[in-house]
Order: structure tokens, then C-alpha cells, then sequence
């Protein structure tokens, strides 16, 4: 662990077994911290998949209209700096530990069974704090895996975006779609404007509007981001491609419910049109390979990934593909069928990989993925799996993830 982020992860690191995050701790905390009264306006973004293109997206949407943003999202690709950003720009390491001792000197004690205070949840207090001392006009933030039971549920939303919502949080949310969906609206508050819903099997929407509905005692019925109006001001060539194409066009209509008026066309042309994505489906090269990069885990994105590394590669000749076993595999191999793949292990102590993978499939360690390795797969590879992985991938390509866009 690197010294600026060291405080974040001192309780994680320290917890006993089966012990939980204490939401009443980080409230306490977000107390001390003077942060119980309104700030500027928040922007929630809540889901299974996309919400960090939409948490993007959305913060590019809202600086195009001339205004200060803070952005909070997880987890980082490479450096915990990511986390927090100015209208895109990761804060420097200086200013992160700063944040983190400030806010471990008003960190309330902890006894026994009393929970520890999450590494997430102190990065988006550390968000919250950065976001008053640079004056932000706005403050976008990104869920965890839930939304009631996360953090960000401490925190009054203006707008909350819903991404896609699937089954996936199962067991950790609840024992049922209805549960996880529950769960993520939870952040819903009275004071919300505006639920902006992203792309969901109807099942999903209706379960969706129904849990708004009876939040809000039927004052407020969300929006369709597709039908939205401000979505026709955003148009497709400035939205990345495949599954991320309508998270970011969710992320951009959420925007523009916190605003009066829409941003100029042509600055929310300048500033979309700087938007990078490392890692879903982004481009990269090696010597003599080129490279299709995309943090797909399920059945329906490895198929995205497949056609768009098909159209823009003009073949596949090998896949790299790291799946722990919370994952799909199963859906991953059908959407990988025919093609050779090696399957990739990581080491990291909270992910397993013990289930056997297809005939015909290698298996190797991470440490074996270098440079030479994936050159050695053919000149066309598509690489995807975890976001650990999909960071390890980058950083072989020479990617940088840091700066999200430029204003």
C-alpha cells in the first residue's frame, strides 16, 4: 500500500473475521466532518454494470456547462489518486493523504463489533470533503455494489442515475431481484428531483418504478434515459462504443436534470470528444499485436466484446480472459466459443479460481502475462476479466487511466 492512500484501507486491513462496514460510524464520521449540511447538488449513480461510464459521463456533461465537478468512483484502475476527481483530473498524492489524515483525526472510536470504516466509503467522505474546499459546484458519485447499504446512501441525491440492474449482487443484496433492486434505490431520498433509469428488461423497470413510487409517495416517476429529450443532444459519435454507448447517454441525460439549461453544443462536443475509457473496449497496440481491452464478466458483454474486437481487429486470433468464480464463465465460454482462449488466474487473496475451465482452454498465472506473452497469442488478441486484470492488461499496452476527460 502506497503512503497517500495508507489511512483508507487501515480499517479494512485490520478487520476481524465476518466483521462488517459500519454505516453509523462513517455517519458519525461524515458529521465531524461537517458534512451533514446541503453542499452542492449530488449526482448518485447506482446499478450492477456501467456506472462508472455514466459517473464519467455525466461529470464531462456537467463541466461542459461551465460547472466545478467532483467525481467519486470505484474501484481505481491504477492508482487510488483515481478516485477522486476535478473535472476529471485525479487529485495529486499530496492532496489524497491530506484528506486521509484529516479524516483520521475525526475518525470515531472503534470498540469491538462496532464495524469498520470501509475503504470506499472513507474515499467518497474524502470526495465530499475535497469537493467544499475546491468550491465544486457539483458532486457526482458512483455506488458500490449497493446502494442502501452503501455509503452513498449518507449522502441527499439531487438526481440519481440507475444503470443496468441484474441478478449478479444476489445473496450479498438480498435473496431476489426485488431485494437488489430495493437495496440500489435505497438511496432515493425526498428531496431528489429526478430518477434517470438506464437500459433494464422491463421486469427491472417496473420493479424500478414501483420502489421510486412508493420512496417518494408517488411524487416522482422516472425517466427514461433513451426517451429523454436531452438524449437527442448527445449524439453517437461522441458516446463510446458497444454496451458503454447507453451508460454514457444515461450518464449525460442525469446531468442535465441538475441543470437549467443545456450545455453549449459546442463545448459538450469539446469535452465529450476528450473522453477515455481504458478498459472498455479501448484500442491499445504492443509490438506487432493490436489490442482490444474490456472489463467484461458476463455473457452478454464478452459477446459485445467479441463483436466489436471482430469489427475493429477484422479477427480474433487469441482471448486472454480472467473470471473468478463469482463470475460468469459459463455465459463467457458460450460467447467464446470457437476461439482459442487462456484462462488467467490472479492472486489477489478475495478472488478463487477453482472451477475447471472449458476442454481445450490453458491456464496460466498473471505473473506469466507480460509483454511477450500476449505478443506471443497473434497480432489480434482481446483481453478482458476483472478490472485488476484489465489494469494489468493496460499497463503492458502503456495506457494511462487517469485523466477521465479535460474541460
Amino acid at each position: 500500500m502506497s503512503e497517500p492512500d495508507q489511512v483508507f484501507f487501515q480499517e479494512w486491513d485490520a478487520r476481524a473475521p465476518g466483521e462488517r462496514r459500519s454505516l453509523a460510524r462513517a455517519r458519525a464520521l461524515l458529521g465531524a466532518a461537517g458534512l451533514d449540511s446541503p453542499g452542492p447538488p449530488v449526482l448518485t449513480v447506482v446499478g450492477s454494470k456501467g456506472k462508472g461510464t455514466a459517473a464519467v459521463y455525466a461529470s464531462a456533461y456537467l463541466c461542459a456547462a461551465g460547472r466545478r465537478v467532483v467525481t467519486v468512483t470505484s474501484p481505481s484502475l491504477w492508482r487510488t489518486t483515481e478516485r477522486i476527481r476535478v473535472d476529471g483530473v485525479p487529485v495529486d498524492e499530496a492532496t489524497l493523504a491530506a484528506l486521509g489524515d484529516r479524516l483520521a483525526a475525526l475518525r470515531p472510536g472503534r470498540t469491538a463489533g462496532a464495524g469498520y470504516l470501509s475503504p470506499s466509503g472513507l474515499f467518497l467522505l474524502a470526495g465530499l470533503v475535497h469537493a467544499r474546499d475546491v468550491a465544486a459546484d457539483a458532486v457526482v458519485l458512483e455506488a458500490g455494489k449497493g446502494g442502501r447499504s452503501d455509503e452513498v446512501s449518507l449522502v441527499d441525491p439531487t438526481v440519481v442515475a440507475v444503470a443496468p440492474i441484474f441478478a449478479e449482487h444476489l445473496g450479498e443484496l438480498g435473496g431476489s431481484v426485488e431485494a437488489v433492486v430495493a437495496d440500489k434505490l435505497g438511496v432515493v431520498r425526498p428531496r431528489t428531483r429526478a430518477v434517470v433509469i438506464g437500459t433494464q428488461p422491463e421486469p427491472t423497470w417496473r420493479r424500478i418504478r414501483d420502489r421510486v413510487a412508493a420512496q417518494t409517495g408517488g411524487a416522482l416517476t422516472p425517466v427514461e434515459a433513451a426517451a429523454d429529450p436531452a438524449a437527442g443532444a448527445v449524439g453517437s459519435d461522441l458516446l463510446p462504443p458497444g454496451l458503454g454507448a447507453a451508460n454514457a447517454r444515461l450518464g449525460c441525460v442525469a446531468a442535465s436534470h441538475l441543470l437549467a439549461a443545456a450545455p453549449p453544443a459546442a463545448a459538450l462536443r469539446r469535452v465529450l470528444g476528450t473522453v477515455r475509457l481504458p478498459g472498455r473496449l479501448s484500442r491499445h497496440r504492443l509490438p506487432g499485436t493490436e489490442l482490444v481491452v474490456d472489463a467484461a464478466v458476463d455473457r452478454t458483454g464478452v459477446a459485445a466484446a467479441v463483436r466489436y474486437a471482430r469489427t475493429w481487429l477484422g479477427g480474433i486470433d487469441h482471448v486472454l480472459l480472467s473470471l473468478p468464480d463469482d463470475k460468469d464463465l459459463a455465459g463467457a465460454a458460450a460467447s467464446l466459443h470457437g476461439l482459442p482462449v487462456t484462462a488467467v488466474t490472479l492472486p489477489a487473496g478475495h478472488l478463487t479460481y477453482r472451477r475447471p475451465v472449458p476442454p481445450g482452454w490453458s491456464r496460466v498465472r498473471v505473473s506469466e502475462v507480460d509483454r511477450a506473452f500476449v505478443a506471443a497469442r497473434g497480432p489480434r488478441v482481446l483481453a478482458l476479466g476483472t478490472v485488476t486484470f484489465v489494469a494489468h492488461v493496460l499497463r503492458l499496452a502503456g495506457a494511462d487511466p487517469a485523466v477521465a476527460f479535460r474541460r
